[in-house]
């Protein structure tokens, strides 16, 4: 299928490794022009040599900018003025009991998983309605409708994005610009697996059977039964920011295996 992203550039946040790195690895095999970006010189440099590995004609330079950070933010527009796809993905998650979670701890939850976004979507978005062509996706997670137990703070984060993201879409009527929401499930991205680890560890457990009692006991509604591999993400987010797509603006879509029961 051919999804027309010849000339297209493309930005993702956050895309070192994980959701971010096969987002851009797919991005590049469609043919657009993609952007990398880490919050360390080394990262960005070991992503963009895997990705020569796997794409070797790709069309790809990489971005070091913390986009938790205004510095960081500025940093990365100075550099990448313009862009046709924004994948805001930069974020991360931490479970820690609710009656134990600090004013900072809050703070950096915010900052990083939804500011990061909605100033960097504030600035691209401004470009595309002027061009008339652009797509922005938020990165949330089925934990914005089913809020963890374990870690409410990222919960509240990722609800939090799903408002800029429609509230970004009320922006594009009339247009032929789209900004939609992704919602992975539990998804074996590197820091999952790292927190998989350690729950075997934790019990005795292997990975493999970590990973199933996880879903057992913390998703019991997954008709998957299973966690999602990056790439069956990235191939939902590549989808949503083609022309295939084009009718789908200031939605929420899901890719988590069936967790959220409700159908609306």
């Amino acid at each position: 299928m051919d999804f027309k992203f010849n000339g297209k550039k493309v930005l993702v946040t956050g895309s070192t490794k994980g959701i971010g790195f096969k987002t851009v690895e797919l991005f590049a095999k469609e043919g657009a022009s993609v952007i990398i970006n880490g919050r360390s010189a080394d990262s960005v440099s070991e992503a963009m040599k895997e990705l020569a590995k796997l794409v070797p004609a790709a069309q790809a330079q990489g971005a070091v900018a913390d986009v938790s950070t205004e510095e960081g933010i500025h940093k990365l527009i100075n550099e990448i003025p313009d862009v046709d796809i924004l994948v805001n993905n930069a974020g991360y998650f931490e479970p820690r009991p609710f009656f134990e979670i600090r004013r900072e701890e809050w703070i950096k939850m915010y900052t990083t998983n939804v500011l990061s976004g909605a100033e960097l979507t504030q600035f691209y978005l401004q470009k595309m309605l002027k061009k008339n062509y652009g797509r922005v996706l938020f990165i949330s997670s089925e934990s914005a409708l089913n809020i963890p137990a374990e870690m409410v703070h990222y919960g509240m984060s990722k609800t939090a994005q799903l408002a800029v993201a429609r509230g970004g879409a009320e922006m594009c009527r009339g247009t032929n610009v789209t900004v939609n929401s992704v919602l992975p499930g539990p998804t074996l991205s590197e820091g999952v697996e790292d927190f998989i680890k350690a729950l075997a560890e934790q019990n005795g457990h292997t990975p493999e059977q970590a990973a199933r009692d996880f879903i057992r006991d913390n998703r019991p509604t997954s008709i998957a039964q299973r966690f999602a591999k990056p790439e069956e993400v990235a191939n939902v987010i590549v989808f949503l920011a083609s022309e295939k797509a084009a009718m789908i603006n200031g939605s929420a879509v899901r890719v988590d295996g069936g967790v959220v029961k409700s159908i609306n």
